[in-house]
């Protein structure tokens, strides 16, 4: 019996394995062994996954907060979206909106900042280039991730969660600079 013909008893279980049904179904064990006991070694020592917090927060609380952090921290303006600078070590607010991150951050090289980042209206996906860095972000929720910039440069965020027609126009900026 094969894979193609149907059984020709009623108790198909009973009916012999084919030999390379049986070294296909072996392969696809062992691949599913190796990628079970990898992906928990991926996330410890590939650092695939970034540690962070998620709180339960409204769109209008994290608009205050961000509003709060601008007003603080604001030293200049491009394209009439502000650009921030906050001290090393500091809370930093980006919010998500249709379409642009809200406000440009311009950070220390080697200082850790707590990012704040969440949705004020659509899903979102927040993905620093060239940085492989991508969360979710989602309103209702603000996710908080630990970041050292460790070189300095312009790095872009480009929006990965389609979230409406000028999805594609959805890009911020942080800027890191040298202390």
């Amino acid at each position: 019996m094969t894979a193609f013909q149907p059984p020709a008893e009623i108790n198909w279980w009973k009916s012999p394995i084919g030999k390379d049904e049986i070294i296909w179904i072996g392969i696809a064990l062992v691949w599913c062994l190796i990628m079970f006991f990898m992906m928990p070694y991926w996330h410890v020592y590939g650092k695939q996954n970034l540690s962070n917090e998620a709180y339960q927060t409204t769109p209008k609380k994290f608009q205050a907060s961000v509003d709060a952090f601008v007003e603080k921290y604001k030293i200049g303006e491009e394209g009439g979206i502000p650009i921030v600078k906050p001290p090393a070590g500091s809370d930093v607010y980006l919010a998500g909106r249709l379409w642009q991150w809200y406000p440009i951050l311009e950070l220390e090289k080697d200082q850790t900042y707590r990012l704040h980042l969440s949705s004020l209206d659509w899903n979102h996906g927040f993905s620093l280039q060239p940085v492989n860095i991508n969360l979710q972000v989602l309103p209702g929720y603000e996710m908080v991730i630990s970041l050292t910039p460790n070189q300095a440069g312009e790095f872009g965020i480009v929006c990965n969660e389609y979230c409406g027609i000028g999805h594609h126009s959805m890009l911020g900026k942080i800027i890191v600079r040298e202390k």
